[in-house]
């Protein structure tokens, strides 16, 4: 069975995620996983569809007793998907108890709940991603009101399991997605 591309991912994901909000999400983790495939030389495609896919099912099987990634991951099995690939999406959900080994299933816990917090924070800045620095997200990071869903433990694990610098981590991720910045709905607003 051929590796599935990036075109079948995208599909999938439009077949099984019908949420604006949550098709830029897997979309902005796919952009940090991307540059980061790209700064280590690792498979840029590989890690890509891996932040594509990560959370599949999420919309239709959001209970974490039961549901995702549980589902994700019976599907991706069954079209093929990377054993690799299905490690990084079991590590990415913690309540699995599935060890991160990898550099793609560290990366991936490191950038998911950070890429949603980073586009929370570009839709109440009328500049958008645009000019985005890491010093105003470590900001917001301590207002436990704002965005108050994120768990900012989980971020903060996610970049000690990285073995990163926090700022530059951040900001990393806030180039990555600036980059694609009019797709993830994060450009300045007109006016």
């Amino acid at each position: 069975m051929p590796e599935p591309t990036r075109e079948d991912a995208w599909n999938l994901v439009c077949e099984w995620i019908s949420s604006d909000s949550l098709r830029k999400h897997v979309l902005g983790v796919e952009a940090a996983m991307r540059a980061y495939a790209r700064e280590g030389g690792e498979d840029e495609e590989l890690w890509g569809i891996t932040g594509l896919v990560h959370d599949l099912d999420y919309e239709r099987y959001p209970d974490p007793d039961t549901g995702h990634p549980r589902m994700a991951l019976e599907e991706l099995r069954e079209r093929g998907y990377p054993e690799e690939l299905l490690d990084a999406v079991a590590g990415h959900a913690e309540y699995l108890n599935v060890p991160r080994t990898t550099p793609l299933a560290k990366t991936l816990f490191a950038v998911d709940e950070l890429s949603g917090f980073i586009s929370a924070c570009a839709l109440v800045r009328p500049t958008g991603i645009e000019g985005m620095k890491a010093k105003s997200v470590r900001k917001k990071l301590k207002q436990p009101s704002f965005a108050a869903k994120v768990d900012r433990d989980q971020i903060r694990r996610g970049i000690e399991e990285l073995g990163v610098d926090e700022a530059e981590h951040i900001q990393f991720v806030i180039d990555a997605m600036a980059a694609r910045a009019d797709e993830l709905g994060l450009s300045p607003r007109p006016g």
